[in-house]
């Protein structure tokens, strides 16, 4: 998968600055009256629909797919994306289309776009100590989503100069994909005033994010207090950072005393309550701490050195050791941990699925495939447990059934790339050439590839020519490939 993503990059590496750039120019517009969109009606009353700003994020994702290292994890994915619907359902947003994209990135930094796009670095479970803090960090996220403070902004910058409407949005892009000082520059090239204007509006979105954020993890069961626990986590964080090491949350989320004060000080609305343990948290932080270790040994000698009953749970720091001893290609001592993990919890998911990948790399997964099947009928429409079905079944040489598993979730989620990408490469051993360039299609749209894209539609339609229904299918799919096109050129 790190060959396509790079081949992904090289394709569009060139373009994606100059269209962050036109996305800019096109809301430096709005000052201008150029740019007229409908209000479906919000409460802040903001210059952008809901619906604009929707359309706006899912055009910015696929760029940003591309851009990043993206980290393409099922169960990665599927532990955060509960995790966000979870507190999604007890936060003020309105429009819940939500979209979570996992960046590969040791960094601690996570982010919003408008449009419904929570965006997760894998550093950040290496500086939150609780699942709670954790999920502190993606309600504060959520809240700047609910108060639209992207729209926000942009409407108090109208009243500024247009000039720092360009720097918003191409500053928002840059800090996103590069993680670096880049986007900052961005968000501050406009005249002092205008930047000291900016910067108090940012503090009080940022206060008014605390708040709801906190709110949120308290409706939604879960301990408030994580909030500043997790500020002063970051704090200490970056006083023994050097200058340009500074973690990347902070520096696009400016931290002071007086904010982890005023969070400490909400607090006395709430009842007190203690965070519960979390064993899916400390089995992502294992995983994380095995993929960003140095090398595989090297991760295997870490898990070694520890003591697992030291552990908050010894499960999680075992489940971690048989991940690395995966990764360094030692698949039979690590399918004896996973198997004893799976024995002492038979309804894991998590240990089942990571069973599946053990077995992929050892090119026999025969011994799993009734387990699979049994826990898939179980969990209808699961993507990780799909995902890990039709892959086990693939290796078994068993691609044609590993299609009709996979096709029907593909279609029905429709923006999952890694689900497109996995079809592509069943439906190619399954010998359906037609639906492996359908299925290439889609992967490239959802990574704002458009010329290979239509390529892919285009071969697919081909072999289609004689199917009126196929083709018209087809030929739907290559309008929603100009349609991508006409909004960057709108944008």
């Amino acid at each position: 998968m790190t060959t396509r993503l790079a081949t992904a990059k090289q394709l569009i590496s060139k373009g994606f600055l100059t269209v962050a750039l036109s996305f800019a120019v096109a809301i430096s517009a709005v000052g201008n009256n150029e740019l007229k969109i409908p209000d479906l009606g919000s409460s802040a009353g903001t210059v952008f629909s809901a619906e604009y700003e929707h359309q706006l994020g899912r055009t910015w994702l696929k760029m940003f797919r591309s851009q990043v290292n993206v980290y393409e994890d099922p169960i990665m994915q599927r532990y955060v994306e509960n995790l966000v619907y979870e507190l999604v359902e007890f936060s003020e947003l309105q429009d819940r289309r939500i979209e979570v994209v996992i960046v590969n990135n040791p960094t601690m930094n996570a982010f919003a776009v408008p449009g419904g796009v929570i965006g997760i670095h894998t550093g950040l479970f290496q500086f939150a100590q609780t699942e709670d803090q954790f999920a502190s960090v993606i309600a504060h996220e959520i809240a700047h989503l609910s108060q639209r403070h992207f729209s926000r902004r942009v409407e108090f910058a109208k009243t500024q100069q247009p000039l720092a409407l360009a720097g918003l949005l191409a500053g928002l892009v840059l800090i996103a994909t590069t993680g670096s000082d880049m986007g900052l520059a961005a968000l501050t090239a406009t005249q002092a005033a205008t930047q000291d204007a900016a910067l108090r509006y940012s503090r009080g979105n940022e206060q008014e994010a605390d708040r709801i954020g906190m709110q949120t993890l308290a409706l939604s069961g879960r301990n408030p207090a994580a909030t500043p626990a997790m500020f002063e986590q970051m704090l200490r964080a970056a006083r023994y950072a050097s200058s340009n090491r500074i973690p990347e949350f902070l520096r696009t989320h400016p931290l002071s005393e007086s904010r982890i004060s005023d969070t400490k000080n909400r607090l006395l609305q709430y009842p007190p309550r203690q965070s519960k343990p979390s064993l899916d948290f400390h089995l992502m932080k294992a995983k994380v701490q095995v993929d960003l270790a140095e090398s595989p040994e090297t991760a295997v000698a870490q898990f070694k050195s520890q003591e697992a009953s030291e552990q908050i749970f010894p499960e999680a720091h075992e489940y971690g050791l048989a991940l690395a001893l995966s990764a360094a290609g030692r698949f039979d001592e690590a399918r004896t941990i996973m198997e004893s993990l799976l024995q002492n919890r038979p309804s894991s998911q998590t240990y089942l699925m990571s069973l599946v990948d053990i077995a992929v790399h050892q090119r026999d997964t025969s011994w799993v495939l009734g387990s699979l099947e049994k826990a898939t009928k179980l969990n209808p429409g699961n993507k990780a447990l799909t995902l890990a079905y039709a892959r086990a079944l693939m290796t078994n040489q068993q691609a044609h059934i590993a299609e009709a598993v996979l096709e029907p979730l593909a279609r029905d989620v429709k923006n999952d790339p890694l689900l497109w990408y996995w079809l592509a490469e069943i439906q190619g051993l399954s010998g359906n050439i037609q639906g492996l360039h359908q299925a290439r299609g889609e992967y490239f749209l959802l990574h704002g590839i458009a010329d290979e894209s239509e390529k892919q539609f285009r071969y697919a339609l081909q072999l289609a020519r004689n199917d009126f229904v196929e083709s018209s299918k087809i030929e739907e799919r290559l309008k929603a490939v100009y349609a991508f096109r006409d909004r960057l050129e709108e944008l």
